[in-house]
């Protein structure tokens, strides 16, 4: 099984590493397209501003692989978001694999949304034996609206996407590799359990 999570300089790569570690598994780092392309699984960390994010990813020619990999694909908090159309970010254009737009919170009494929040309405093996209303950490400012391609929700200012599936695409916006066992059950899912 070779684990490969993408690094473009904007990702949360050391604690994705450390999670993957302690479910026995070792991952390599790279933003090299034939070390992508030559993957099991694949993990798209990121965090920070968007439109600096998707630079330093095209810079790469990451932006052309991703939407073409065939294999399992998780992109977490950031990374989420940049497999969408378009973030209200500095209005910023991702990668289009989901045909979804990503807004800012308005109407909230706290952004960014920081901290545990529940997670429920959860579908597919990405959340085996992860129980309805289990606590995830989340920390972001913008959000993907509830949509046909959720596989979880949560509830902060309205319900929102708290994960997203489409074809061998995942996404989840709150950071498995930070939230305890749950999260590392979910990472372990995606290592071995969806295909």
């Amino acid at each position: 099984m070779k684990i490969v999570v993408v690094d473009y300089g904007a990702g949360n790569v050391y604690s994705v590493l450390s999670a993957i570690r302690r479910l026995g598994y070792q991952a390599v780092v790279s933003g090299e397209a034939a070390v992508i392309r030559s993957a099991d699984r694949v993990i798209f960390p990121g965090v920070g501003q968007a439109s600096a994010a998707m630079k330093k990813i095209q810079q790469r020619g990451i932006d052309k692989l991703l939407p073409q990999l065939e294999i399992p694909v998780l992109g977490i908090c950031l990374g989420m978001q940049l497999m969408c159309i378009d973030t209200e970010e500095d209005k910023t254009s991702g990668l289009g694999i989901f045909p979804l737009s990503v807004k800012k919170f308005r109407d909230v009494e706290k952004v960014p949304h920081m901290g545990w929040n529940t997670i429920g309405g959860m579908q597919t093996a990405l959340f085996k034996g992860v129980r309805e209303g289990e606590r995830m950490y989340f920390v972001h400012s913008y959000y993907v609206p509830d949509n046909a391609f959720c596989i979880a929700r949560c509830e902060y200012g309205g319900t929102f996407a708290a994960a997203i599936a489409k074809d061998n695409f995942y996404g989840c916006q709150f950071h498995p590799e930070k939230s305890s066992q749950a999260g590392e059950r979910i990472l372990g899912n995606f290592i071995n359990q969806l295909f």
